[in-house]
């Protein structure tokens, strides 16, 4: 079983015992802001099964049907993530809305913050372990379940905030306005994530340190060839398709230009993990004024 498949199952595990005790602080407490946190946390149990499909979904090698494989998979499940963090703030939105015009007072909000307190530090230390490791696998699934955590631990934080001055001021009306807060900023994440999936989805190019660094390799690797032209690049969970065409001298044989891209391809992989890469050859006459240029010497 693979790292992203064992995180997303700690995920979903985790989003249960999360909701149980974030449940539990609204029972003590009836608290608006803390149902509101409640509510986020069913939605991290949905999108925690949502991210575990999606990294199985990933793992699949490719098939007739799928030559290409089933990366693409793991931007579903961000996708799907964005609307649900979306949907949650929507509801706090509808709680905050009542409560903010029936304000009352708060029961045992101490017990209730510490209970949350610890859902909240739990989530934390998830998050930063969704975030280190997804962005390490290149998973964009568990990298959308830890920015989603991320905004749920700040919900907490803000949440507890609002309880504690509420509690302090016997402005009870407090709670509600933090829960409409919370419930603004959990919006902007939610929008944030789906943007961010749907370039994926998009085949949106890889960033522009990542090209340069194409670029740097080919140029330096492809010793033989006269240039490289119509370099074009995406990203599909941690998979890099990267595809261009190597123009060759007219005197160069096929064994020559094959041992040429096979020189690049290697390359290419050292530097872009989980690279597919296609290399079109041509005949020098098929030469672009943009394009990538070869030096005459092997690179040092």
């Amino acid at each position: 079983m693979s790292t992203t498949i064992k995180l997303a199952i700690g995920s979903l595990i985790l989003g249960f015992v999360v909701l149980a005790l974030k449940g539990l602080a609204y029972w003590i407490t009836g608290s608006v802001a803390l149902l509101s946190d409640a509510l986020e946390s069913t939605v991290n149990v949905v999108t925690a099964l949502a991210a575990l499909i999606a990294v199985r979904v990933a793992a699949l090698p490719a098939d007739t049907n799928h030559p290409y494989g089933h990366h693409k998979a793991e931007f579903f499940s961000a996708v799907l993530e964005g609307v649900m963090i979306v949907i949650a703030a929507l509801l706090i939105l509808r709680e905050a809305y009542e409560g903010i015009l029936a304000p009352r007072a708060i029961d045992a909000p101490l017990a209730g913050l510490l209970i949350n307190g610890l859902a909240t530090g739990l989530n934390g230390v998830w998050c930063w372990v969704l975030l280190t490791w997804g962005r390490r696998e290149r998973s964009p699934a568990l990298v959308a379940d830890g920015k989603h955590l991320l905004a749920d631990v700040v919900t907490s934080a803000g949440v507890a905030a609002g309880i504690l001055l509420a509690w302090a001021t016997g402005f009870w009306l407090l709670d509600p306005i933090m829960a409409a807060i919370v419930a603004v900023n959990i919006l902007w994440s939610g929008s944030k994530v789906i943007k961010d999936s749907l370039n994926g989805l998009l085949d949106e190019a890889v960033p522009e340190e990542t090209l340069q660094v194409i670029r740097d390799v080919i140029a330096s690797h492809a010793t033989g060839a006269v240039q490289a032209h119509d370099l074009r690049t995406r990203h599909a969970g941690r998979v890099t398709f990267i595809d261009f065409h190597l123009v060759m001298p007219g005197e160069t044989t096929v064994t020559n230009s094959h041992e040429i891209c096979d020189r690049v391809e290697a390359a290419l992989r050292a530097a872009v993990p989980d690279a597919n890469i296609t290399i079109h050859v041509e005949p020098e006459h098929k030469a672009k004024t943009t394009a990538i240029t070869v030096p005459d010497e092997p690179d040092q």
